[in-house]
């Protein structure tokens, strides 16, 4: 997960943690549909939207000093352009591009309005005291299944830094610029390729972008099938991940890291994940080797909210001290 969080430790940047400078969005105007969203509860923009961000360099997504979140993406009706920022009234947001009313009818489902944090009950004492430290974490539904996909299927069996430099070749190289006024163009964002577009992508792209050629063949299979697995943002958990593993070269850690995403399901736990089971297991047992089959059980008193306590453990940022090398980099593009 990208991002950022108050002690800048990796284990952090994976809870989904962005930076969003306090203050008060400007309204931008120029043409913009808008609309105010009063929750009823604390939003944090940062914690809430964060894990839809790339890295830090991400050309799908920008915070501005002004407290503003910026957001483009490629929605059911085509692309748009979305501003978010809190103010007195609540959360005003404006939207751009032939997708703006359904940034704007998604806005409640994307910062949380169908989560239900009073349903989880911490049962450790590290994950109360993350916990209470953020009454504003809500969990996304971008309702976008493909959107949250693509990125992930990029970062299996590599770094992250890999991953989100294929992730920005590709979506500046193959995307268009985000619609909008000059204030958004300004900001260099870039809307993310269409399934059509993705799937005409030649394999010396794929290649110069450091993907290698399971990665891409896995994107151009859910690219043919978009449709199918866009329904998957309505399911329930079982049947969405059945859907979207039934892809060929889509497993359990794919599908529950894009359901986290796409779908906001609370329960939607990482398996498979290098480094996951070792943080969970040292965080709440002290063991740094445990496994997927340790991590579960360790989990278990969380069912039903299990992605939500292992987001809490990431950002509490305790993690095993380090016993071996980084994992290193790779760039096939350079072959």
């Amino acid at each position: 997960m990208a991002g950022r969080f108050d002690p800048l430790t990796p284990t952090a940047a994976r809870g989904g943690r962005t930076h969003v400078p306090a203050g008060h969005g400007r309204t931008i105007g120029s043409a913009a549909k808008a609309r105010v969203w009063i929750p009823e509860g604390p939003v944090d923009l940062g914690l809430t939207l964060g894990p839809l961000r790339r890295g830090p360099a991400d050309p799908t997504f920008r915070t501005t000093p002004d407290g503003s979140v910026w957001k483009a993406a490629q929605t059911p009706q085509g692309p748009a352009t979305l501003r978010v920022a809190a103010t007195q009234d609540g959360i005003a947001a404006e939207a751009w591009g032939i997708g703006a009313d359904w940034m704007l009818e998604q806005l409640p489902a994307l910062l949380g309005a169908g989560d239900d944090p009073a349903a989880f009950v911490p049962r450790h004492r590290l994950v109360h005291a993350s916990h209470r430290r953020r009454p504003g974490l809500r969990l996304t539904r971008s309702g976008m299944v493909l959107e949250s996909l693509i990125p992930v299927i990029l970062e299996q069996k590599v770094t992250t830094d890999e991953a989100y430099r294929a992730w920005r070749r590709l979506v500046r190289q193959y995307g268009e610029p985000a619609p909008g006024p000059q204030a958004v163009r300004a900001l260099d964002l870039y809307v993310m390729p269409s399934a059509p577009t993705w799937a005409r992508i030649p394999s010396w792209d794929w290649h110069k972008a450091g993907v290698d050629q399971k990665r891409s063949s896995t994107v151009l299979r859910a690219v043919r099938v978009a449709p199918r697995l866009e329904e998957a943002a309505a399911m329930e958990l079982p049947q969405a991940t059945a859907r979207l593993e039934a892809v060929p070269g889509i497993g359990p850690w794919t599908s529950a890291e894009t359901l986290q995403r796409s779908n906001g399901d609370p329960d939607a736990v990482t398996t498979g994940d290098l480094h996951l089971p070792g943080i969970v297991g040292y965080a709440l047992a002290g063991d740094r080797d445990a496994d997927d089959a340790v991590m579960l059980e360790l989990l278990a008193p969380y069912e039903g909210q299990r992605h939500r306590a292992a987001r809490l453990i990431l950002l509490a940022g305790r993690t095993p001290p380090r016993r071996t090398p980084k994992m290193p980099r790779g760039d096939i593009g350079r072959l």
